[in-house]
């Protein structure tokens, strides 16, 4: 039931019991009226209209303009008829119009089919005329008006902020069956065509030849599906410049690190965009492709790899996580005594660079992964760390990731897997 249903079954019984007092006072008074015929024609006419148009305000698509305007009619042709049909004296004593209180529900029923915009002007053509009938603006009269103006206009601005309500909580209703939905689609997608596809696309690679293939486009489709059901933005190919900022502002994170999801490669974002400034996106992708490049070399091209992405309110965190063998404790020390460098400068030097802190948990048997924090930096302190850098900074992220000769990959490689 609408909100505002309650306020038309007032108004329907304010119309009934407001006629039965209009004609109570004109039967009551009939002896003192200076021409009471045309008042009780007038009478006749008032009952009939209120009782034959009670389902014309029972709800707003029947009560419509054409007959709020007649009914407006009505009322202020009452009132205008009261200086014919009642006697000078008691006008002027204040006595009531023919319609009486009546006329209220008029302008009410404006208020609650358009508002306090459609109350307010009704609520001045009843004053209009109130003001013609006595001749006078005295302070009853005036106290009167005054009451009609404000309660029409409270009522109307009552009813304009219970429809806003209405149509808000519907909107949330929608939302939030389209939700449940989407979930049960998910779960469903997920226990069944997702398994399927992970299956194909690892029997595929077990087959080799022609299965291969059909592996790898399973593979491809079981991304394009986590991707739509997680909100998650699918690998784009528009960010191959390494993190430029785009016609709408800084770059989404979210887009630089969906390129490298893949079938071996999970990518989980917010649903709503990452911005950072172009060279420290530029340079976190990159630590993420070092990472990765560890997964390939230490866990093998089977090893499935998890890229997290989370946005705090003041760093931005990145994790990459592996099913690979892990790396064994003091590795990754022994490696940089060695002089090899990958996990220290790839990955841990980027992000020492932009003022954030890269961390290697790993236990033998039980996967690597790497946890990527960076701030989210005041204003120039990105372009400081650039400067410190140099050239480095307008290095695109393709080439940042992948344009290290052999020796190099080999030693920023050291320290196994990484989501």
């Amino acid at each position: 039931m609408s909100v505002e249903q309650p306020l038309w079954r007032a108004l329907l019984a304010y119309r009934v019991l407001t006629c039965g007092y209009a004609v109570a006072l004109y039967v009551h008074a009939y002896g003192e009226l200076r021409h009471p015929l045309p008042g009780g024609a007038y009478m006749a006419l008032l009952a009939v209209w209120t009782f034959a148009t009670l389902g014309r305000v029972r709800n707003a698509e029947r009560c419509t303009r054409a007959f709020l305007v007649l009914d407006l009619c009505i009322a202020v042709g009452g009132i205008l008829l009261t200086a014919l049909v009642d006697a000078p004296a008691r006008i002027e004593s204040g006595a009531f119009t023919l319609p009486s209180i009546w006329t209220a529900g008029s302008v009410l029923a404006w208020a609650v089919k358009g508002g306090w915009r459609w109350a307010a002007p009704a609520a001045s053509v009843v004053a209009a005329a109130d003001l013609v009938e006595r001749g006078t603006a005295s302070p009853d009269t005036m106290h009167n008006l005054v009451l009609v103006w404000i309660a029409a206009i409270a009522i109307g601005y009552v009813v304009e902020v219970a429809r806003a309500s209405e149509r808000t909580l519907a909107r949330a209703l929608q939302i939030d069956a389209a939700t449940r939905e989407r979930e049960r689609l998910a779960r469903d997608i997920h226990d069944n065509v997702l398994q399927v596809l992970a299956m194909v696309q690892r029997r595929g690679d077990q087959a080799g030849g022609e299965a291969a293939e059909l592996g790898r486009l399973a593979g491809e489709q079981e991304v394009a599906l986590r991707s739509l059901i997680s909100g998650t933005p699918p690998p784009p190919e528009a960010v191959a410049d390494g993190g430029a900022p785009g016609p709408d502002g800084p770059p989404d994170l979210r887009l630089l690190l969906g390129r490298y999801a893949s079938g071996r490669v999970t990518v989980s974002a917010p649903g709503t965009p990452v911005p950072l400034d172009p060279y420290a996106a530029a340079e976190l992708t990159a630590a993420v492709g070092a990472a990765l490049d560890n997964v390939r070399t230490h866990a093998g091209e089977q090893a499935h790899a998890w890229i997290l992405v989370e946005d705090e309110p003041d760093a931005v965190l990145v994790t990459v996580r592996d099913d690979g063998p892990g790396v064994a404790e003091g590795r990754l020390d022994a490696a940089a005594d060695e002089g090899r460098l990958g996990v220290a400068q790839s990955i841990r030097g980027r992000l020492r660079d932009l003022g954030g802190s890269a961390e290697v948990f790993s236990v033998p048997g039980q996967g690597t992964e790497v946890e990527l924090s960076l701030p989210k930096p005041r204003t120039g302190a990105v372009p400081s760390a650039r400067a410190r850098t140099g050239a480095a900074a307008d290095v695109p992220v393709a080439s940042a990731v992948r344009s290290e000769p052999a020796g190099a990959d080999a030693g920023r490689t050291e320290g196994g897997p990484t989501p």
